[in-house]
């Protein structure tokens, strides 16, 4: 096998590993999805943790993977530019694995108490989410510029839809008192996926200049 044969090995079993990282992320926040709208939370808590425990895996791996083709192999520009947007990205998605995590953990206290609350009023935010995952997983795989411009929109969205969750967590509050508690753990919630989708625009915006010089 040819030096370079073996650097595009390498390179593409990066792009599969970055993928299912992706994947992995998406995983959770189906789940959660799915637990919010049965409203039954079974174990989330531990599925979510066991996802993040494979995301925080990938996480070093790639990052052994990336900082060995760089040092072995001697890659040109572009590989270059290729590595460096992978191992720049893995904060982001372990991140978001992370705030995942919060989001499990948040919900089942939610759903396990008697709280007055309505977590339907979630789903909306989690559906854009999920839909931005997507969508970044095909830009990146389909080296698709508009989809991966698309993200910034997309993002704006998740931003619109926490401000609107916020304000009706306000009214619900001075309409009823004793909804403050469960209206606090809502507003825990929406800052915690938009956060996460703050981490997805992250690697969008990353994935964008990549593409421009990226070969189809």
């Amino acid at each position: 096998m040819t030096a370079r044969a073996g650097l595009d090995t390498v390179l593409q079993e990066i792009g599969a590993n970055f993928l299912r990282m992706h994947s992995l992320v998406l995983e959770q926040l189906t789940a959660i999805s799915k637990a919010g709208r049965d409203q039954r939370v079974g174990d989330l808590s531990a599925s979510v943790r066991r996802t993040d425990d494979q995301i925080d895996k990938l996480e070093l791996t790639l990052e052994d993977q990336c900082l060995h083709s760089i040092a072995r192999h001697q890659p040109v520009a572009s590989d270059l530019r290729f590595l460096m947007l992978v191992f720049k990205s893995l904060t982001d998605l372990e991140r978001a694995g992370d705030y995942a995590v919060h989001v499990a953990d948040d919900l089942v206290a939610l759903l396990s108490g008697s709280l007055e609350a309505r977590p339907n009023d979630l789903l909306p935010l989690l559906a854009q989410l999920v839909t931005m995952l997507e969508r970044l997983s095909y830009a990146f795989a389909e080296r698709d510029r508009e989809a991966a411009a698309s993200l910034v929109i997309l993002d704006d969205e998740v931003d619109a839809l926490y401000e609107q969750l916020q304000r009706s967590n306000l009214t619900r509050i001075l309409e009823n008192p004793r909804s403050l508690p469960g209206a606090l753990q809502i507003a825990r919630i929406s800052r915690s996926l938009e956060r996460l989708g703050d981490h997805l625009t992250n690697i969008a915006e990353r994935l964008q200049p990549w593409l421009a010089h990226a070969p189809r």
